[in-house]
């Protein structure tokens, strides 16, 4: 046990490592504003595989906690003038507290009804981010958010941006690495493969449920909040139906049940539309092919599939000695 710690702490020196350093290699540009949202998605990403690779809960409806805490964040500071690190903290409470009430009677439903259930509450939240027109400015969006500051010090470029939620990703990956090592990570795995032998086991199953649903919510939360004051700018087609779909997407792809999987399936799926660009009027075909190839050839999703192929790809050379 405690060997397995001490490589999962020398995993995560070694990751933020090199997160921190990336933006030397970037040298700034494009790429680097693009870097700020493979933070803001792998927080989501992480949020999402607590619930769904280590619980086994899905959810087509994390885009609507991303959404509240991005608009409530932005009226509050925008509209109301209030402080916006503690209207972050305050914001990220509520809507854990309301993912902690609706939590309750949808995580009865199992399978394809708990995936409908959610998809439901996503869709009530995105017809009132549109319909509530004086107070989130409905389709137009909602402008002039604040950026974040302490003191003097603004977060007004796409460099402190980056430090500043990669600094938050991190620390949100340290807190769920704990979490998934602990008895907590081992009753979500006990559930996720039984619920009737969790309970037999002691686990309170339908608590523990609704408070990881209620978590996922909070780190939602908070990643809303730092797209809105990164962006200074929110409007509802963010926080749809395709985009909880999109986060699905790259929970599966990075690896369920893989918190370093999140990083990856985030990183791949932000970062392939603009590879695609050259291919203009069918990048969308090319995308989808690749994410079908990479579904049917690396079920186990990136942080899996690529070491197995490596491990073949290596293997095929000494195969070959030993038949000669």
């Amino acid at each position: 046990m405690k060997s397995l710690l001490r490589n999962e702490a020398v995993r995560f020196v070694l990751f933020s490592a090199m997160i921190l350093a990336l933006p030397a290699l970037l040298a700034g540009g494009y790429l680097l504003n693009v870097f700020v949202f493979v933070g803001i998605h792998t927080l989501l990403a992480v949020a999402l595989n607590l619930l769904l690779g280590y619980a086994g809960q899905i959810s087509l409806g994390q885009a609507a906690f991303f959404g509240l805490g991005a608009y409530a964040s932005g009226i509050l500071t925008a509209t109301y003038g209030q402080n916006p690190w503690g209207t972050m903290v305050a914001v990220a409470l509520a809507v854990g507290l309301l993912a902690f009430l609706v939590g309750f009677p949808i995580l009865k439903l199992k399978g394809h009804y708990l995936a409908m259930a959610t998809l439901g509450f996503g869709i009530i939240v995105y017809i009132a981010l549109n319909e509530a027109v004086d107070l989130t400015g409905g389709p137009s969006g909602l402008p002039g958010i604040p950026n974040l500051s302490l003191g003097s010090y603004v977060f007004d470029s796409d460099l402190k941006n980056y430090y500043l939620i990669w600094g938050v990703t991190l620390a949100t990956i340290l807190l769920s690495l704990n979490l998934v090592n602990s008895r907590i990570g081992r009753g979500l795995r006990a559930i996720h493969d039984s619920e009737v032998a969790a309970r037999v086991m002691g686990i309170r199953v339908r608590l523990l449920k609704v408070q990881i649903f209620a978590l996922s919510a909070v780190i939602s939360s908070i990643a809303g909040s730092l797209y809105a004051h990164t962006m200074t700018f929110v409007s509802p087609t963010s926080f749809g139906f395709n985009f909880s779909v999109e986060l699905v997407t790259m929970v599966i792809i990075g690896g369920l049940g893989s918190i370093y999987g999140s990083f990856l399936g985030a990183a791949l799926l932000t970062l392939l539309p603009e590879m695609l660009r050259a291919f203009q009027d069918y990048d969308i075909v090319v995308y989808g092919f690749l994410l079908i190839a990479m579904t049917m050839f690396m079920p186990g999703g990136l942080v899996r599939g690529v070491p197995e192929l490596a491990r073949r790809l290596l293997a095929r050379p000494q195969k070959g000695k030993a038949d000669a």
